[in-house]
C-alpha cells in the first residue's frame, strides 16, 4: 500500500469537530476529538476514538461518564483551545465556562449541541486511539447550527 495514498484517502472520510469532557473528582479532562459517530439507536451508542495518553481519557475511564459537545462551524477559535492541555480555572476549562452535567461531566456553556453519555465500553491496545462505546444519558440542543467539520477547518487528523 502507498502510504502517501493511504493518508490522502483516509483524509477524505468526513470528520467533524467536537469537544469531549469528562472529570474524575476534582480534575478535570477535555479535548477537542474528531472521530466520533452514532453506532446505535437502542440504545443510543456513540463511538469516539481518544488518545489513551488524553487527560479526558484518564478522567472517563475512571468516572465512567464523558460529555461530548457539537461545534458550529463558526467556533473554529473554541476547538483550537481544547487542542491544548487542560487547564481547570474559577469556573472554566481552557478559558470556557462550564456547568457539571448530571453525570458529572462538565458541559461547556458555549457549545451549541451536547450529549451526556455513560461509558458502555473501552477497547483499548488496538492502535494509537482506544476506541470508547458511549451511552446517550442525556442531550440538549441550544441551537440548531450547521456542524465544524476538518474539511472547513485549517487542520487534518487521519490517514
Amino acid at each position: 500500500m502507498d502510504p502517501e495514498s493511504r493518508r490522502k484517502t483516509l483524509r477524505m472520510l468526513s470528520n467533524g469537530l467536537y469537544v469531549m469532557t469528562s472529570r474524575n473528582g476534582e480534575r478535570c479532562g477535555a479535548a477537542t476529538v474528531t472521530w466520533v459517530s452514532q453506532a446505535s439507536f437502542r440504545p443510543p451508542l456513540l463511538m469516539a476514538a481518544v488518545r489513551p495518553d488524553s487527560n479526558v481519557f484518564a478522567c472517563l475511564r475512571v468516572s465512567g461518564a464523558a460529555a461530548v459537545h457539537v461545534l458550529g462551524k463558526n467556533q473554529e477559535e473554541l476547538a483550537r483551545r481544547f487542542f491544548a492541555p487542560t487547564r481547570t480555572d474559577d469556573g472554566g476549562i481552557n478559558g470556557e465556562p462550564f456547568r457539571d452535567g448530571v453525570t458529572g461531566a462538565p458541559i461547556l456553556r458555549g457549545a451549541p449541541a451536547y450529549v451526556e453519555c455513560r461509558v458502555r465500553q473501552i477497547l483499548d491496545g488496538l492502535g494509537d486511539h482506544a476506541l470508547v462505546v458511549l451511552e446517550v444519558v442525556g442531550a440538549e440542543c441550544r441551537e440548531q447550527v450547521t456542524p465544524l467539520t476538518i474539511a472547513e477547518s485549517p487542520w487534518e487528523y487521519g490517514g
